[in-house]
């Protein structure tokens, strides 16, 4: 039997405001929108990258989030890129910088709550130094 040859097709997100979340992710990732009713689709913006679909929420959200995004940027930028997207309309949240030899990483919430990650992976010879 093969492994199945599975990618991300895109991370589906219900919103308060599906148009104001989908601009303020368009700053983040560049990908075009294609909005469809109250609907909005970000197409992945080049090879690596994923899509993202904005739809109206249909019921209360919850307080605990279940799952949330790690953006993956180059060594030496995940400061820099973080201060980019709070410019863009995030929220600060904190940051993890020595717990792991393998990631640093910046947690921010977008406009509607909703956290997500900005990490940096050291080359593998700077890894534990």
């Amino acid at each position: 039997m093969t492994n199945p040859q599975i990618t991300l097709g895109a991370i589906n997100m219900e919103a308060e405001d599906p148009t104001g979340l989908a601009t303020f992710w368009t700053g983040v990732t560049g990908a075009e929108q294609s909005v469809n009713g109250e609907s909005v689709y970000l197409p992945p913006n080049g090879p690596g990258g994923f899509g993202m679909f904005f739809q109206r929420g249909t019921v209360p959200r919850s307080e605990h989030q279940v799952s949330h995004l790690d953006l993956t940027v180059p060594w030496g930028s995940r400061k820099a890129e973080g201060e980019r997207i709070i410019g863009l309309g995030a929220t600060f949240g904190w940051e993890v910088l020595e717990e792991f030899a393998h990631v640093q990483w910046t947690t921010l919430a977008d406009p509607e709550r909703n956290l997500f990650c900005v990490a940096e992976h050291p080359p593998a010879d700077q890894q534990g130094a």
